[in-house]
């Protein structure tokens, strides 16, 4: 049975994901299955309460949802643009040449091992790719991204969602190339 006036907006990684009956890490209630289809109600933090097409809902981690490709804004509306993975690839890039760098002088003896470990201390980096395809590591914020060459979305997050902590790096709705998500009531949009 579907609730009427469902549409979702997002859907489960294709793994399934644990489900909250609060955003609470020690309620966890009944995973949600592989691919389902949801509808984002609201967030709190990482939290994400989420709509079943049978009426259930739950709370997640709403940085591992996959949005729904919404129908085009409108030609009246205003233009959005996608997140842009060059700045993360730059990113990548300047601590890959400092790793590079501090390895270079430890091989040549002007590093000892010591000053090696301290220079190189919470640096971290993470890149795959595969054609047009890349997996990136996001050190300020904690999670893999994945690109397509045009966007990035949260492909991964180190941490479990924290209660009424902000998203440290939210991605806008129109970041993710389509429309922002609304709440919807059964008395109409909110």
């Amino acid at each position: 049975m579907t609730t009427p006036g469902f549409r979702p907006t997002h859907v489960v990684p294709q793994d399934g994901m644990t489900a909250w009956d609060a955003p609470d890490p020690a309620r966890p209630t009944v995973p949600l299955d592989a691919l389902l289809p949801v509808q984002l109600l609201e967030r709190s933090g990482d939290w994400a309460r989420v709509l079943c097409s049978n009426g259930w809902s739950a709370w997640v981690d709403g940085r591992l949802l996959i949005a729904v490709p919404q129908d085009p804004p409108a030609a009246e509306g205003p233009l959005t643009r996608t997140a842009d993975p060059r700045p993360l690839l730059a990113r990548a890039q300047q601590a890959l040449a400092r790793y590079l760098g501090a390895v270079e002088e430890l091989s040549s003896g002007a590093l000892d091992g010591e000053t090696f470990r301290d220079r190189t201390r919470g640096l971290r980096i993470g890149a795959v790719v595969d054609g047009e395809s890349v997996w990136l590591y996001d050190s300020d914020h904690g999670r893999w991204v994945y690109a397509d060459g045009t966007r990035l979305t949260t492909y991964a997050a180190d941490e479990k969602p924290r209660a009424g902590a902000p998203d440290p790096a939210p991605v806008a709705a129109a970041d993710q190339g389509h429309a922002p998500t609304r709440v919807v009531t059964p008395d109409g949009d909110r």
